[in-house]
């Protein structure tokens, strides 16, 4: 379980600070420094497939844990495949945001401001990935109806969650090249 929000964004792998070398080196920081510059920075500057990776790895890790939990007490409850999906998906984005929310207000960020950023950040991201995640536990034949004890129930959640990154990634690298998404988080982490 991820505990430090976005530290993903706080720390550069020697890649990214080869890209940030090249946007302009140490003195693109000034630019983050102010909110209103920092979409503008990201606008223009190149995204990589890495940085989009881990923006969605981020969110994932909330979504996955949320969809779980809400399978399992669903489950638990003996819910029919409606009501348990409802749980789960609202699960998703209440865990999604938290850690983005945790990341943000860790940066000295009041919470209502954080609560902004985490909406503005992760809605669309959790959505696509919700969408993709849920519909192919709904249109695998069999899945909607296997137990928590069965190989099934978790093959096909790891195939679901996994196809959900492989089509969410691109969305993020999309939002986050044009300041939009994580790029919005990452202004509170230099």
């Amino acid at each position: 379980m991820q505990q430090d929000g976005h530290a993903h964004d706080t720390h550069h792998g020697h890649e990214d600070h080869a890209e940030h070398a090249a946007q302009g080196g140490h003195g693109a920081h000034q630019h983050h420094a102010n909110p209103a510059t920092a979409a503008h920075t990201h606008a223009h500057g190149k995204v990589s497939w890495s940085m989009a990776a881990r923006a969605t790895l981020h969110c994932l890790t909330g979504c996955a844990i949320g969809e779980v939990l809400g399978m399992v007490i669903g489950t638990a409850l003996g819910w029919g495949d409606v009501p348990t999906m409802i749980l789960a998906i609202a699960l998703a984005f209440v865990f999604g945001y938290a850690f983005t929310l945790l990341g943000v207000l860790r940066a000295g960020v009041d919470f209502r401001t954080a609560f902004r950023v985490a909406l503005a950040a992760d809605t669309l991201s959790i959505a696509v990935m919700e969408l993709i995640d849920n519909g192919v536990l709904a249109l695998w034949p069999g899945a909607m109806d296997a137990h928590l004890t069965d190989w099934m129930f978790w093959g096909v959640l790891a195939f679901a969650l996994f196809a959900a990154f492989l089509v969410t990634t691109p969305v993020n690298k999309w939002m986050i090249g044009r300041g939009k998404g994580h790029a919005v988080v990452h202004r509170y982490h230099h």
